[in-house]
């Protein structure tokens, strides 16, 4: 998950200072993370608690709860009853990555995938966003090749997944439905040699740059590990509280 960590961070000070290309500085003096950290230590928090995902994500956006969200989210989570409001945009996907971890087959992670989106984001798009990343995640933490995922990622979702970057780039724009992003953030993993030149690719696309280098991230630090300077540069931009989930996620994951 915290690969996803990075990518937001990494990518925050783009999200809306649009580049196209990957020489960007990695770590600008602004970078911080957003609201793409917080839900998905949220659901990191939520699977090892025990916990309901709308409950910790509600609990996680109210102790930061000006990091970017959108309005319909902020709504959802200052409400005293929330519900799904069919949403189809990203952060489904953005937050999905703990579940890869915690689930040890392909249809747990797909269903749990589902569940963790359905709070919220129950349009079809929404959930197809989060399946996809989460199954691309599952299956690079298993080992497969960059090509099995895109075939695999591609047959379940449905996704176009062989479009590569220098064909995307020119013409792509800010977007934040799952639709319109994922797949983009996706190959811009498919297309990396290490998780630096992931979140690289996925910002360079002048997109929705800190999730899409959330889901790149993601992906990547589930093919190759992170790079311990990216790790500790990432982590002292975080609060005791989230570094402390991270930690604890890692470990029980790892054992």
């Amino acid at each position: 998950m915290l690969g996803a960590i990075c990518g937001d961070v990494i990518g925050s000070v783009y999200e809306h200072w649009p580049v196209k290309r990957k020489d960007f500085p990695l770590f600008h003096h602004d970078c911080a993370f957003t609201d793409d950290t917080v839900l998905t230590v949220a659901i990191a928090d939520a699977l090892l608690e025990g916990e309901s995902y709308t409950s910790a994500l509600q609990r996680w956006a109210r102790r930061f709860p000006t990091r970017g969200y959108g309005i319909r989210f902020a709504q959802w989570f200052m409400a005293a009853d929330p519900q799904p409001y069919e949403s189809f945009g990203n952060g489904s996907a953005m937050r999905v990555s703990p579940v890869a971890w915690w689930h040890d087959d392909e249809a747990s992670v797909l269903a749990e995938a589902e569940r963790s989106a359905a709070c919220t984001h129950d349009h079809p798009e929404g959930i197809r966003g989060a399946r996809a990343t989460a199954l691309a995640v599952y299956l690079a933490r298993r080992g497969e090749s960059q090509s099995r995922i895109r075939e695999r990622v591609a047959a379940v979702s449905g996704y176009d997944l062989a479009t590569p970057l220098a064909a995307i780039r020119p013409g792509y724009g800010f977007d934040v439905t799952c639709q319109g992003s994922v797949p983009q953030a996706i190959r811009a993993f498919l297309e990396a040699d290490g998780p630096e030149d992931a979140i690289r690719n996925a910002v360079s696309l002048g997109g929705d740059a800190d999730t899409q280098a959330a889901i790149a991230g993601a992906i990547a630090e589930a093919a190759w590990g992170l790079p311990d300077g990216m790790e500790q540069a990432v982590l002292k931009r975080l609060p005791d509280d989230m570094k402390a989930v991270v930690a604890e996620f890692r470990r029980v994951t790892s054992s």
